[in-house]
């Protein structure tokens, strides 16, 4: 069994060059020709971030030019030299056969320079034996000039960028106003870059990946132990990485339908959640809202405020329920809004430590009276509350139609 790799973990280390799986992509985008079988039609779709080599993504495109329509496809890379002074792990380090035998091959540029690899509609039926390729200028920065200029010309933009740089990435397209489908971790559901176009409506997830996880082909150097790998046939390796979402503007008609709920005096009786069994809902202490631990756990008679882990955006309706807001410091612009600061906060650690409790106000926070066995923050203002933060929450309201 192949190791479940966090990707918050891989992304602070740079190990996060994860390779998608052929059928993930075709899954996903066939998903979008069914609800409209145009989407690609004509388009100039761009693949940065892509080793064309070993990229499944230009694979796939390339492969199925002719059936999806495409005016153009451009697929570039970025040079292992350059990953590497980054602390970036290559799927290759290795001279491939298709370059060395290309007359356009240097020996001097493989290793600095990054490549493109085009494919443009012809009077001929176009297929992956008709790619074109040469060096760049530069080493395929996605953020360079020479990149920048491709990302203008495309109509789409389609890829899995390392995940350490999707904040940049995702601005990088938006600056353009582009129309997107890359994968990223699910927390980024919750960054500041990202969090507001999906409040509104002008970013959501995809409709192939919810809960679970993926399976990537990584480089053979990536650091896990031997356990940890699943090797095929070939010798090629992968992992499992949990936490994976598609992100898109593209529609694909697949958005969830209501969610079935049971009332608040059901959900306290029958739910399979031991902390909602038997158990009240708890009302924030810097949140006019309660904490909803699990979205199958939301009260369907509730009209209020509440608090929801970021995985509901897996179940999330538009018609069913307004996304109000997110228990993040930098969330002011939003209908909800901290009710209080913690200005005296200290942290109270498992092993009897203290240390400054200032990032309590991260979050929603939930009172008790008796302490915790986990880490607890006491505000010296109010001693005898012990105060437990709780993974970031998502602040949504039933809407009227539903009330």
């Amino acid at each position: 069994m192949a190791n479940n790799v966090d990707l918050g973990t891989a992304k602070s280390a740079k190990q996060d060059e994860f390779y998608t799986q052929y059928e993930d992509i075709q899954a996903e985008v066939n998903a979008y020709l069914e609800y409209n079988p145009d989407t690609f039609r004509d388009k100039v779709v761009l693949l940065p971030c892509d080793d064309p080599e070993w990229s499944n993504f230009t694979k796939f495109f390339a492969q199925n030019f002719e059936a999806l329509g495409l005016k153009k496809l451009i697929s570039t890379s970025y040079a292992s030299e350059s990953k590497k002074k980054n602390g970036q792990l290559s799927i290759f380090d290795f001279i491939t056969d298709f370059e060395k035998n290309s007359p356009e091959y240097d020996e001097k540029k493989t290793k600095v320079k990054g490549k493109i690899f085009t494919l443009t509609r012809r009077s001929k039926k176009v297929d992956i034996n008709d790619l074109n390729w040469k060096y760049l200028k530069g080493d395929g920065d996605f953020q360079s000039d020479e990149v920048k200029a491709l990302r203008d010309e495309a109509d789409i933009i389609v890829t899995n960028p390392p995940f350490s740089k999707f904040r940049p990435f995702y601005a990088w397209i938006k600056e353009a106003g582009k129309d997107f489908l890359i994968i990223g971790n699910q927390n980024a559901i919750a960054y500041k870059e990202i969090f507001p176009d999906i409040k509104n409506n002008k970013m959501w997830l995809g409709c192939t990946i919810h809960s679970g996880d993926r399976e990537f082909q990584v480089p053979d150097n990536y650091p896990l132990n031997a356990s940890g790998f699943r090797i095929d046939e070939n010798g090629k390796k992968y992992i499992r990485v949990k936490g994976v979402r598609w992100f898109t503007n593209l529609d694909h008609g697949r958005r969830p339908q209501p969610m079935s709920l049971m009332t608040m005096a059901d959900n306290k009786k029958y739910s399979k959640h031991k902390e909602i069994r038997n158990q009240e809902y708890r009302h924030y202490d810097n949140y006019d809202a309660i904490d909803i631990p699990f979205s199958d756990a939301i009260p369907s008679d509730y009209k209020k405020v509440m608090g929801v882990p970021i995985t509901f955006m897996d179940k999330f309706c538009p018609e069913q329920f307004e996304i109000l807001g997110i228990s993040k410091t930098w969330a002011t612009e939003f209908e909800v809004k901290k009710t209080r600061i913690y200005k005296n906060a200290v942290q109270y650690n498992k092993n009897g430590s203290t240390t400054s409790g200032n990032k309590v106000n991260n979050g929603g926070v939930i009172a008790f009276s008796e302490k915790p066995d986990d880490i607890y923050y006491i505000d010296e203002n109010e001693p005898h509350k012990y105060l437990r933060q709780v993974y970031t929450r998502i602040f949504i309201q039933k809407k009227d139609n539903n009330r």
